[in-house]
């Protein structure tokens, strides 16, 4: 699963994000851990990723930097579940200044 999540959000990240060099995945109890790492060698803060029963499926977190943890987030499609890129795109339209992703 780590593999296939990690080759899809790379891919998103080179077609959609040149900011950044590639993308982190790490997982853990059912969460995927994601962290983009600019060309400069600088990683944005986490997102964290809810496995949601299928590959396709995830929920996403934002990490917030003054409560020190995650919250859930509602993705720009309305829902709170959606494909990893999908996911990808919200924290990188937030953290990338580009909030018409």
């Amino acid at each position: 699963m780590q593999h296939h999540l990690l080759q899809r959000l790379n891919t998103r990240a080179a077609e959609r994000w040149p900011q950044l060099a590639r993308v982190h995945v790490r997982l853990r109890a059912g969460f995927a851990y994601v962290e983009g790492e600019l060309k400069d060698g600088e990683r944005l803060p986490p997102g964290r990723l809810r496995f949601a029963g299928v590959l396709h499926t995830w929920g996403f977190a934002g990490f917030l930097a003054g409560r020190g943890g995650y919250e859930d987030n509602v993705l720009p499609s309305g829902l709170p579940v959606g494909a990893p890129e999908e996911c990808l795109d919200c924290a990188c339209g937030l953290y990338l200044d580009s909030p018409a992703a």
